[in-house]
Parts: C-alpha cells; sequence; structure tokens
C-alpha cells in the first residue's frame, strides 16, 4: 500500500522572483502572474556580497564535470611564461586586456594558470565566465550572480538601473573567455565595470573593440619545434622515434604550431600503437585464412590526416564514442551531459566516451560543458560522418527531462546550449512540447536570455502546428518579460495577442491572468517613465507682475543678437536710443544626483554636458561685452564722410590757420538743416534755413550717396585755433600722435557741445 503521508509533488514546479518593482509567479500551468510590488516587501532584502568561500564553491559547481574512469593526464603550459607574466602585471595594475590567439592556441590553458596568479589581487577575487552566444547585458547579469548572493526569501532580478549600479561597485579580476562581440558592445561593457581588470579571450575573427575602450593587446601565436615536440611525447607517453620527430616537424609547419593539433596527433600515434600491439599478440591465422602470417604495421598518419585528424580519430574510437559525436554534430557542436549519454545512445557504459573523446582532442571545456574541438563537426561533415534523427530524439529526451519534478532549475540552464540545440533541430510537435517544459525552468533560473529565444521558437513552433492554447501561452509569457524589460508597447501587442487567442478558446483561467499583467501596462503608461525635467524656454515676466515660485531657480543667459550684414552698421552703432533686449529665462535645476543614484560610468558625459552649458554661458556674455564697448566709440569715427576723398578734420594744433570765413558763409557745423530736433530755429529769425550742408562743403555727401547719419558737432573756432577744414587734395594729414592741450589753451577754449543724433526730416 502506497504511503500517503507525505506530500504528493505534482509536475508543476511554481517559483517565485522579486524583479525590478515587480513580483513575478512562474506558473507552467496558466501562464507566469506579475503584480507591483508592494513598498516594504524589498525592506532588509538587498543583495549581500558573497564571501571567498561562497565564491570557491559556485566556481567549482561552474567547471565542467569530471568525466568517469581513469584521471586524464594534465598537459603543462609550454613556452607561455612570458604571456603569463605579462598578463599578470597588467591585472595587477587595473588594465584590461585582450587575448588574442587562433582557435586551438591554448588561450583556455592559460587563462587557468593566470587565475592562480591573480587569486588574492582584487577584493572580489577572480571571477570566470563564458562568452560563448552571450550578449553583455547577459554578462552583466552572470558577473552579478557570481558576486552578490540571492536573497533568503525568493531569487532576486535587478533592474537595469539596479543592475549597473551593482556591478558598478564590483572590484575583481573577470576572465572571460571566447568572446563572441567587439565594438560599441563591448566598450558598453567595460564601463559598466569600471573597477574589473577584464582579460578577454578571442579569436582574431572576432570584432575589434572600439579606440575608446582602452585595452591592452596581445597576441598568442604558436609553439616552436621544441615545445611541439615535448607535448607530443606527453600525449603519447613515451619518446619519439627518429621518423615521428620528423612528422612532427612536418606537422609543425602545416599547423603553424597549434597546441591542439599535437594534442589530437598523441592521439593518432596511441591509437596506432593500441592497434599494433593487437596485431602483435593476435594468434597465427589458421591454413585457410586469407591473411599474412607477418601483419603489416598501422603506418603513421599522412601530413594531411595529420592537420585535419577528426575523420580518421573518429574511426579509431569506439562504438559508443562514435554515436556521441553524432549526437554532438546534431546539436550543433553541443556535447549532452555524460549523465545523458547512456539514454540517448542506448548504451549503459556511454558515459565513458566523454573521456575517451577529451583524450584525442575531439573535445574541449566550454563553461560548465563540454563541446566539440575548433574545426572538428566541419571535417566530420566533409567527410560525410552526418546525424540522422539525432537532434529528434535529444529533443523528446530533453522534453521529458526539463519536465520532471525532480529537476532543478539549474540544472536545465547549465544544459541550456544543448536544448536550444535541439529545439532548432526538432519537428514542430516536439519542439512545442520541449518550449513547453523548458521555458518555466528557464525563467525561474534566471537565465532570461536563453527563456526569450525558447519562448520566441514555441510560438513560431506553434503557430506552424496549429496549436492555439499553446501559441496563447507563449505570447503571453513573451508579454510578461518585455513588462518585466521595460518595453511597455512590445508587452501590449504580446498580451493582446495572447488575450484574443484565449478568449477565442474560451479560457477563463488564463484571460484573467493576461487581462491583469494588461491592467499593469496601462498603469506604467499611464505613470510614464521618471525623467528628469526638460530644458524649457519661457517668456519673462511683465514688468510689475510678481514672479510665480520656482521648484529650481532661473539662470539668466543674455541672447546673442544676429543681424543682416546690410543692418549691421546700424545695429552697431544706433541712431536711437533703444532698449536693451529682453533676457531669456531658462529653467535650468541646480541640484544633481547622488553618486549613488548615477552609475559611475555615466558621469563623464554629463560633466561634459554641463561644461557645453557655462562654455555658451561664457560665449554671451564675451559677445555682450563686446558690444557695449562698441557703443562707446570715439566721436571722430561716428562723423567721417562717406566720401574717400575727404578726411576727418585733425584739431592737434598743428595746422596752419584757415581763411576767416565771412559772416554770412554756413558751414556743415554751424548751422544744422532745417527740421532737426537738435537746432531748432528761434522766433525772431526771417528766412528759410538752409536744408543741408553746402555743396562743396567737407560734409557733403558723395554724388549718388546719402549720409546714414548726422555728423557730430564741433566746437566753433576762434582766431589763433586750428583750422576745421580739411586740407588740400593729395596732402595726407601728419602722422604725429595729437598734443595734450596746453594749461593756456585748455582755459580759452570753451567746453565741446554735444547734440543729440537724429535722423534728417523727410523733404516735402
Amino acid at each position: 500500500m502506497p504511503d500517503t503521508s507525505s506530500p504528493v509533488v505534482g509536475p508543476a514546479r511554481v517559483v517565485r522572483l522579486a524583479v525590478g518593482d515587480y513580483l513575478l509567479t512562474v506558473n507552467p500551468v496558466d501562464g507566469s502572474e506579475i503584480e507591483a510590488r508592494r513598498p516594504g516587501d524589498a525592506e532588509g532584502e538587498g543583495p549581500q556580497r558573497r564571501d571567498k568561500a561562497s565564491r570557491d564553491a559556485l566556481d567549482a559547481a561552474g567547471r565542467p564535470p569530471a568525466p568517469p574512469g581513469a584521471p586524464l593526464a594534465v598537459l603543462p603550459l609550454l613556452e607561455r611564461e612570458e604571456e603569463r607574466e605579462r598578463l599578470a602585471r597588467l591585472l595587477g595594475r587595473g588594465r584590461s586586456v585582450r587575448l588574442t590567439g587562433p582557435s586551438g592556441s591554448g588561450r583556455t590553458v592559460l587563462l587557468d594558470a593566470v587565475a592562480e596568479d591573480c587569486a588574492d589581487l582584487a577584493p572580489d577575487g577572480v571571477v570566470r565566465l563564458s562568452g560563448h552566444r552571450q550578449t553583455p547585458t547577459e554578462l552583466l547579469y552572470a558577473l552579478y550572480s557570481v558576486v552578490y548572493a540571492p536573497s533568503e526569501r525568493f531569487p532576486e532580478r535587478p533592474a537595469r538601473a539596479e543592475l549597473l549600479q551593482l556591478v558598478g561597485q564590483i572590484g575583481a579580476v573577470v576572465l572571460l573567455d571566447d568572446l563572441d562581440f567587439g565594438g560599441a558592445a563591448l566598450e558598453e561593457l567595460l564601463r559598466a565595470t569600471p573597477e574589473c581588470a577584464w582579460l578577454l579571450a578571442a579569436t582574431p575573427d572576432t570584432p575589434a573593440p572600439s579606440d575608446r575602450s582602452h585595452l591592452e593587446e596581445i597576441f598568442l601565436g604558436g609553439l616552436g619545434r621544441a615545445a611541439c615536440t615535448e607535448l607530443l611525447e606527453i600525449a603519447v607517453g613515451r619518446p619519439l622515434t627518429e621518423l615521428e620527430s620528423a612528422w612532427a616537424g612536418d606537422l609543425r609547419f602545416a599547423s603553424e604550431g597549434l597546441a591542439l593539433r599535437f594534442v589530437q596527433a598523441g592521439g593518432l600515434l596511441r591509437r596506432r600503437d593500441e592497434l599494433n600491439a593487437e596485431d602483435a599478440d593476435g594468434e597465427e591465422p589458421g591454413v585457410f585464412e586469407e591473411r599474412s602470417r607477418d601483419a603489416a604495421q598501422v603506418p603513421l598518419p599522412t601530413l594531411a590526416e595529420g592537420a585535419a585528424p577528426a575523420e580518421l580519430l573518429a574511426s579509431r574510437v569506439s562504438e559508443s564514442a562514435r554515436a556521441a559525436l553524432r549526437f554532438a554534430c546534431a546539436l550543433d557542436g553541443e556535447m549532452p551531459h555524460p549523465a545523458h549519454l547512456p539514454a540517448l545512445v542506448g548504451d549503459t557504459h556511454a558515459d565513458a566516451a566523454v573521456a575517451e573523446l577529451l583524450a584525442c582532442g575531439l573535445l574541449t571545456a566550454a563553461g560548465s560543458r563540454y563541446r566539440l574541438a575548433a574545426g572538428v563537426a566541419r571535417q566530420l561533415a566533409e567527410s560525410g560522418f552526418g546525424a540522422s534523427g539525432e537532434a529528434l530524439t535529444a529533443a523528446r529526451h530533453y522534453a521529458w527531462w526539463t519536465g520532471h519534478a525532480s529537476v532543478t532549475p539549474e540544472r536545465v540552464a547549465a544544459e541550456g546550449d544543448a536544448v536550444l540545440a535541439a529545439l532548432a533541430g526538432a519537428d514542430v510537435v516536439a519542439a512545442v512540447l520541449l518550449a513547453r517544459t523548458a521555458a518555466p525552468a528557464f525563467a525561474a533560473s534566471l537565465h532570461w536570455g536563453a527563456w526569450e529565444r525558447v519562448l520566441r521558437a514555441g510560438a513560431e513552433a506553434a503557430r506552424t502546428a496549429g496549436e492555439v492554447a499553446e501559441q496563447a501561452y507563449f505570447h503571453h509569457e513573451l508579454g510578461v518579460l518585455a513588462l518585466c524589460g521595460g518595453r511597455l508597447d512590445r508587452a501590449r501587442a504580446e498580451l493582446e495577442t495572447s488575450n484574443g487567442l484565449r478568449g477565442a478558446l474560451a479560457d477563463k483561467r488564463g484571460t484573467v491572468a493576461g487581462r491583469r499583467a494588461l491592467a499593469l501596462v496601462t498603469d506604467r503608461e499611464a505613470a510614464g517613465p521618471a525623467l528628469s525635467p526638460p530644458l524649457r524656454l519661457e517668456a519673462p515676466a511683465p514688468v510689475g507682475a510678481e514672479a510665480p515660485t520656482q521648484a529650481f531657480p532661473l539662470v539668466r543667459v543674455e541672447p546673442v543678437p544676429v543681424v543682416p550684414p546690410a543692418a549691421a552698421f546700424e545695429e552697431t552703432f544706433p541712431l536711437d536710443a533703444k532698449p536693451a533686449p529682453a533676457p531669456v529665462t531658462v529653467r535650468v535645476p541646480m541640484t544633481r544626483p547622488t553618486a549613488a543614484a548615477v552609475p559611475q560610468w555615466h558621469r563623464r558625459p554629463a560633466a561634459l554636458a554641463a561644461g557645453g552649458v557655462l562654455a555658451v554661458l561664457a560665449l554671451g556674455t564675451a559677445v555682450s561685452f563686446a558690444i557695449s564697448s562698441s557703443d562707446t566709440a570715439a566721436p571722430e569715427h561716428r562723423g567721417t564722410s562717406p566720401n574717400p576723398s575727404s578726411s576727418a578734420p585733425d584739431t592737434s594744433g598743428n595746422d596752419p590757420a584757415p581763411a576767416p570765413a565771412s559772416p554770412g558763409t554756413a558751414t556743415g557745423t554751424d548751422a544744422p538743416p532745417s527740421g532737426s530736433a537738435s537746432a531748432p530755429a528761434s522766433p525772431g529769425a526771417s528766412g528759410p534755413a538752409p536744408s543741408g550742408p553746402a555743396p562743396g562743403s567737407a560734409s557733403a555727401p558723395a554724388p549718388g550717396t546719402g549720409p546714414s547719419r548726422r555728423p557730430v558737432s564741433k566746437p566753433p573756432t576762434t582766431p589763433g585755433s586750428p583750422s576745421a577744414s580739411s586740407p588740400a587734395p593729395g596732402t595726407s594729414p601728419p602722422a604725429s600722435p595729437p598734443a595734450s592741450p596746453s594749461p593756456s589753451n585748455a582755459a580759452t577754449t570753451p567746453p565741446p557741445t554735444t547734440t543729440q543724433l537724429s535722423p534728417p526730416a523727410a523733404t516735402p
């Protein structure tokens, strides 16, 4: 009789998460439910930094699993001491380095050695990450999960603003292997972590970083002849013969000294020794057997087979290893976990195939899993070593495994790349089933990059298969994911699509969950994003009106006048007194956000913007001073005649005395024209006043031109005083500077009278 005392665990795994301002309940049955987070829920639940023991345990859990059987031989690091010391020295100074080398040059082994040298440099230790098919955002969340421990109440995924603030405080040496991106994306990753020293391992075909990244570049080349021979002897387990040493020299020239090629060559020679030993220990042939008594030795591989050894190695491994290679080729190079190989291959000892493939160099470590080594998948595909139906078999196996209640979301996330590859190679029915069971596990494990890819692949497969209910589920999950990421337009589109499909199916429970999420989207749209107040230009308040109370102090910026070229003279030297231009009121918030609210990588652009505003203010002040100084020019420049043949009179006192003017003669400086506001007619005067200066006077305009203004009046001339007339044509004024007036002349000479300038009256 079964025991009914313990609760029965159902297939549905409901997980509660905290995502920024939301609480997310991952429900595999009806779809995830999202609600606003209460203000008191986050009190005292901030992320806490892990200690060294916790980080070491997490790093050990993130390593690839050790294959069953005897431990493999550890290959040494040869001819890399100089690069190792230089990398440790640069990282110790806080510099970020980009290590570039071809696939198979030993970048991963070098990173392991550098991790040992830099273990005690940074306060947060050494963090190992894998950049294979990862975006900068996913790498930032991975870095956050390594340094910060989750909350005891429920796992938390911070919003992007909070994430940038938290990772900006991390001080660690980050070793990133298999970098896939460069340019602006890499610059964004480096700027978000200013306190981290990065060691980025990439291949030469990876996009280059931008010039503003300030990365040190180190190129990793091939090994020398002696190092290649030593590595081959360690891989084979015995000294090389003279013929094998010559073959190793030719192989080094063909492979450019790549370490991976000599590990694979060691597998070829080791398997050749095993085949020759089997032939030597075999029984002698019978009378009727068609084989010679002296069995021929297996020859050395050719140079072409040594440069591309995948096909020859695959033919010399066990049958279980060949079956595992077929699954890896079908899953885009991803090798399933050794625990899955017995169920996939159908052999109880198939898990030992991983150790066999690792020993011959066909597999390599990639994060917490194994992948086919560089070039192996291409070489096997060219040789016809294809897969038939392995992807569909893997998809059905993973659909059963990910939906099992005993499998934790973390185990599903560790197998994420193989699950995604199986999803891409399955038919629509298996793809819908696999996506339906794997999506909640990826959501609960906070691997949301894989969650989004699974949801999109599942929605497309459900649409192709005609599964309306499953299609509604995938669209609902995509809407919830977009809402958590702040993409309100995408969230509304996905949720409305899901509600429409569920309404057609009369799915009441699913429709209620969709409407609740859609109502939350509407509330967020009504609230609007929390942005800083914009820069607003307001008209000045009327004179006498009381200025309203402002939240921020006002800064007055004087406008810079822009005049056309034709009116430049009139604007610079005004005829009438014009009012000063009204200042423009600019609302500028004088308060700055605190350092905790603004990420450190974002402070430099803000400082540059503030410097630009100050530069504009200084430029406006300088232009205003220039205009005001131009308005106080010397009077002799204002009275200059436009006639180029005449020049202004010189009052230095060195010219000869002119002939006395007749009493009835009127000059341009003695009698202003009639109608001028500066010289009104006396009541007793008779006869019409002259309308302008005499035609022959010095102040008369040139023919065809008119004066733009009236000249400045001069003091009256007295006998013995300098002449006010112009010099004779052809003569030039003296070049000596004007002499200062003597005390006697200053006492007898009356002060000059200033005449107000006004435009000439129109002639009737």
